[in-house]
């Protein structure tokens, strides 16, 4: 059987669930995540709720059924029946690693009790992060192991291209693809990711364990 992270997997070599306008049922790979993911034309729900509860929730809401998946109805639905919470939902972006050292000076923190560590920790397990100056960068495994980065700028150096520098020493710091999740209204991110050689492959709305 086809398990989510298959289906990332697959997506981050570019082979990505058929456009049949349907949605695929899989379970977590983790109780902390639960949630959505789309693709063109296909949906994947990843819970370990009964999946006749997702198919029939799923062909109550009043919207075009490709749309139904991320439409606001049906991810309150799953978030009551859940009891999670979710945030927004986020672009899905994957790069592939790069050869070669940083360009810029990273230095690690290895204090494991560092505010951004425990921040990352959770939403990610086996979380590193490195300083640099007027930004941070963190790695770590989140949606189903696979690797994730996210970034912090200062305002005192943002359109710098300090981000898109970041994002980019985060490819030659992963041994494997690298996935980012972006809110679409974050214009800025959004540009220096793709700046940096990523690629959009869907979206995402993630349900958090309380």
């Amino acid at each position: 059987m086809e398990t989510l992270r298959d289906i990332l997997d697959a997506a981050a070599r570019g082979v990505f669930p058929p456009p049949d306008g349907r949605t695929t049922v899989v379970a977590q790979a983790s109780h902390r995540d639960a949630g959505v993911l789309a693709f063109t034309a296909h949906a994947v729900v990843f819970t370990d709720e009964d999946p006749r509860w997702v198919h029939d929730t799923l062909a109550a809401v009043p919207c075009d059924a490709l749309a139904a998946p991320m439409n606001a109805r049906f991810l309150a639905a799953f978030l009551e029946r859940t009891g999670r919470t979710s945030e927004t939902i986020d672009a899905m972006l994957v790069g592939s690693p790069l050869p070669g050292e940083p360009a810029l000076p990273l230095q690690e923190i290895t204090d494991g009790e560092h505010p951004r560590i425990v921040y990352a920790r959770r939403r990610r397990a086996e979380v590193r992060a490195w300083t640099t100056e007027g930004g941070v960068l963190v790695l770590g495994r989140g949606i189903a192991g696979r690797l994730e980065v996210s970034v912090e700028v200062d305002d005192g150096v943002r359109h710098q291209g300090l981000g898109r520098a970041l994002v980019t020493a985060a490819r030659q710091l992963a041994p494997e693809p690298l996935w980012a999740q972006v809110a679409p209204g974050n214009a800025r991110s959004m540009r220096a990711f793709q700046a940096a050689g990523y690629r959009p492959v869907g979206s995402e709305a993630l349900l958090i364990a309380g």
